[in-house]
């Protein structure tokens, strides 16, 4: 394959080192991760709890800064960008799932769902739409107007999942997407990841110890106590591991 036909790198990690604590206390949570994920392809981490992997996502979705090393995404380097301007670049190009879900407990689900398309300038009645579509396709067009205190883990989970996806981000990262779901749901809501997301200009990075989804991705990179240990294409992974 020709050189312009190689797919983009939409995240590279080079060096990237980030510690927490002083003293005894220190946690060298990453140690010189030099990684990349590339336009196209869903890529997951898998590892030990423990081991960095959700770090190594807040540093690359910019919401946790670095101490060593450099984290460049489509091309920009997050430590060259002010506050402000960086918040900007992740509330356009980021969609991001937290395994605690972050919802916010006074709103409704069609109003979480609809924050990153308002941020980004939609209307009330546009952003409202899109969300209401989205929650219908995740399998909860009944809880609508639904508080996250009257709705299941799983359903939660759901909706959190539809505010990542909502804004059509270039990069979506995701914290256990599966945690809370069934394995019918959780095939569900990786096949709308893949039919939203995955597409030559974007890119999906999934933390997960899920086995039911591996089918779904592209590669997998295995990390281990604070390093990246090794990355297999899914061939290599089920000759490896199935």
């Amino acid at each position: 394959m020709s050189a312009s036909l190689s797919p983009q790198i939409a995240v590279r990690t080079v060096d990237l080192g980030k510690t927490f604590g002083k003293g005894e206390g220190t946690v060298h949570a990453l140690k010189g991760v030099n990684f990349e994920a590339l336009c196209g392809e869903l890529l997951m981490i898998v590892g030990p709890s423990g081991c960095g992997k959700t770090t190594l996502l807040s540093v690359i979705c910019g919401t946790l800064g670095h101490d060593t090393g450099s984290v460049t995404v489509f091309g920009q380097d997050l430590a060259q960008l002010s506050s402000g301007k960086l918040t900007a670049f992740r509330g356009k190009n980021v969609g991001f799932v937290f395994q605690q879900f972050n919802l916010i407990p006074t709103w409704t689900a069609l109003e979480n769902v609809s924050v990153p398309l308002l941020l980004n300038g939609s209307s009330h009645s546009d952003a409202q739409s899109a969300s209401a579509e989205l929650l219908r396709e995740v399998g909860i067009g009944e809880k609508l107007h639904s508080l996250p205190t009257e709705l299941s883990g799983g359903q939660q989970q759901r909706v959190a999942i539809a505010r990542a996806l909502v804004h059509r981000p270039r990069l979506l990262i995701c914290d256990e997407p599966t945690a809370a779901l069934d394995a019918a749901s959780g095939r569900k809501v990786l096949e709308l990841i893949k039919a939203r997301v995955c597409s030559p200009e974007r890119c999906v990075i999934v933390v997960t110890h899920d086995s039911r989804i591996f089918p779904f991705a592209d590669r997998i990179a295995e990390m281990e106590d604070g390093q990246m240990k090794a990355v297999h294409s899914a061939g290599e992974w089920k000759a490896l591991y199935v």
